[in-house]
């Protein structure tokens, strides 16, 4: 098996699969309203909408990197207030979410081996060290959404 399928399999496996963890993204969202994930727990933790907002940006930011853009991230690194606490426009992240995994796994689908060796002109760290770093992103604030959710 590839290396690239090794990595989509386990990027996949934390997004809806059954990876080590024994949680995922999708199984812990599953069910969590927009009035859930819009409250605020504490005033100084970010909601679980706002986090899933911003893995979805971040997922696009690296996306877009190994596509070999130049990426300015902004000051509010993606966590930024919710201004529609609707059920439609939570059912929008939660589908924008979902649009992110598929748009990593037709990436990695297509990815040459090779090319986890290339540099990341942002960062200057290799597409191999990219690509598990935003796996392990999605894996620490999965870890964040799961504590909040017991705390509602």
């Amino acid at each position: 098996m590839s290396e690239s399928k090794r990595v989509s399999n386990l990027y996949q496996s934390i997004y809806n699969g059954n990876p080590w963890l024994e949680v995922t993204l999708a199984n812990t969202l599953e069910n969590v309203t927009a009035e859930q994930a819009y409250r605020k727990i504490n005033p100084n933790l970010n909601t679980i909408w706002e986090i899933v907002n911003h893995l979805i940006q971040w997922r696009r930011n690296i996306l877009r990197r190994v596509q070999g853009e130049i990426i300015t991230t902004p000051d509010h690194n993606y966590f930024v207030p919710i201004l529609d606490s609707s059920e439609a426009s939570w059912e929008q992240s939660l589908q924008s979410l979902a649009k992110s995994q598929e748009m990593w796994n037709a990436c990695l689908n297509d990815f040459n081996d090779a090319d986890f060796e290339k540099i990341d002109q942002n960062n200057n760290h290799n597409f191999y060290e990219d690509i598990h770093g935003i796996i392990q992103h999605d894996v620490y604030h999965l870890g964040q959404i799961v504590i909040l959710k017991k705390l509602l």
